[in-house]
């Protein structure tokens, strides 16, 4: 798959997963309100298990034979969920605190900001594969048959 057919598919992932982070947040928001950083923590983790769940099915399927899911999850919260998280709460504290902008309108903005952040990681690290087999081709190593002696 070429890079702009992946990098479509990550945005309308993260198109569906935006709608459910706003959702999360109103809703978030309006049960503990004045913890809107708080709110934004939980919207966001929530939003990474979605996101996750659909690159590993849709964005990064072709790769799936050449990574495990757990080590992909793994990958995936330390590289996009630290993007994720922490320019969500930096973001949200400068637009709403300091900026006084609405709170979904400043979350909208810091989603913005670190998706093409996350797309390259996602892309070269979180759903990687092996390199090696990549070299031969999109995971035949793995199924290669093996050579006798």
């Amino acid at each position: 798959m070429n890079t702009l057919e992946r990098w479509a598919k990550f945005n309308l992932v993260g198109v569906i997963g935006m709608g459910l982070q706003l959702t999360l947040l109103a809703l978030l928001n309006r049960n503990m309100a004045g913890h809107y950083l708080f709110a934004s923590c939980v919207a966001v983790e929530i939003t990474l298990l979605h996101n996750f769940a659909w690159h590993w099915h849709y964005t990064w399927r072709d790769r799936r034979g050449c990574v495990s899911s757990p080590g992909s999850l793994v990958r995936f919260h330390l590289s996009n969920g630290a993007v994720s998280m922490f320019g969500n709460l930096v973001l949200m504290q400068l637009l709403v605190h300091r900026a006084h902008l609405p709170l979904l309108i400043a979350n909208v903005l810091a989603i913005l900001s670190c998706s093409v952040a996350n797309f390259c990681i996602g892309d070269g690290w979180a759903f990687r594969g092996n390199p090696k087999s990549e070299s031969i081709g999109p995971c035949k190593a793995a199924s290669a048959p093996a050579r006798s002696t």
